[in-house]
């Protein structure tokens, strides 16, 4: 099994990469092989015996799908994007990358299979924004895709080329739409949703955290090892029964900001939480009050797919993953 990860040098490429190394298998096929593509150079990780090939690339290029594909990976996992608020802010930036790229793969897939019998598992990490308002307070699997964001747009359209073109036979694809990532680890990135990892994390390293938002704004979440074990999920299962709606509502934790700072406080205690500096940002409140706040998930909950069940867990589990702690 050839395994390819597009955007392995961002959190959750390698994560994934690590946890595929550490297994040496998917869905019961041994892994023979890692390709691992960024536009930095991605770290390759211990693995038992399979070759591993980092390469820089940038999707965007037109010709740099057609040299990836050639070596016909059996499994994609295709994870790059420019996150929200920096397609917001750069209109064609956001454009060029997150569906001029995706377009430039998905069809590069089409075009070698032309050549001879070639059908890729393509597993599409999508967005919550791809909703927008108004919104039920919990979504359907049923529910109409109106994105309020360029990201979400670009996320919107990227879902039906992967249901078409999986629909005409070039390649069996999934689109994840996944929950916001909590908590993230490392540095504070671009995206408008920053900052739910930011007042876990930073005060948990006894840091100052910004809140932007009223601490009544609700979301959903899973943590980053629940995202990783559902990408390895969607690349192993059949898909079948998915038929021509090839994107899933993942599960995860409905919670208010209010709700992560109590958790918080019960993990770290008072002084982890005098830690948050209030500053509100009609910016990122203007883009992430528009997001969904729960879902019914009940498509990818019988097709095995899992996430924590509070946010008190998805604590403990970053403390366990990025901290080498055992929670209590």
């Amino acid at each position: 099994m050839h395994i390819m990860i597009i955007g392995a040098a961002g959190m959750i490429g390698r994560g994934l990469a690590d946890r595929l190394a550490q297994a040496g298998e998917i869905g019961g096929e041994p892994i023979t092989k890692f390709t691992l593509v960024d536009v930095v150079p991605p770290a390759a990780p211990d693995t038992a015996g399979a070759e591993v090939e980092c390469i820089t690339a940038d999707l965007s290029e037109a010709e740099a799908a057609p040299r990836l594909i050639k070596g016909r990976p059996d499994t994609i996992f295709h994870l790059a994007a420019i996150v929200s608020s920096d397609a917001e802010a750069n209109f064609e930036k956001g454009y060029r990358i997150n569906l001029d790229g995706t377009r430039h793969l998905f069809e590069a897939i089409r075009l070698e299979g032309e050549i001879s019998a070639y059908r890729p598992r393509v597993v599409f990490t999508s967005s919550l924004a791809v909703f927008g308002q108004p919104l039920p307070d919990i979504i359907p699997d049923d529910f109409v895709l109106a994105p309020l964001s360029s990201y979400g747009t670009q996320k919107a359209i990227c879902e039906l080329l992967l249901a078409d073109y999986s629909r005409r036979g070039f390649l069996d694809g999934v689109a994840l739409r996944l929950p916001t990532i909590c908590v993230r680890p490392g540095k504070p990135n671009k995206a408008a949703s920053g900052f739910y990892s930011s007042i876990i994390r930073e005060p948990l390293a006894g840091q100052e955290a910004v809140l932007p938002v009223a601490r009544d704004l609700r979301h959903w979440f899973a943590s980053p090892r629940s995202a990783v074990g559902a990408l390895i999920h969607a690349g192993s299962i059949d898909l079948a029964s998915l038929g021509a709606r090839r994107s899933l509502n993942l599960p995860g934790v409905s919670a208010t900001v209010g709700d992560q700072i109590e958790a918080l406080r019960r993990a770290a205690g008072d002084a982890a939480v005098d830690l948050i500096r209030q500053e509100e940002d009609p910016a990122v409140l203007e883009i992430v009050s528009s997001w969904p706040r729960a879902f019914t998930a009940e498509r990818a909950s019988g097709l095995g797919f899992t996430a924590e069940s509070s946010m008190d867990e998805i604590i403990r589990v970053h403390i366990e993953d990025e901290r080498g702690e055992a929670a209590e």
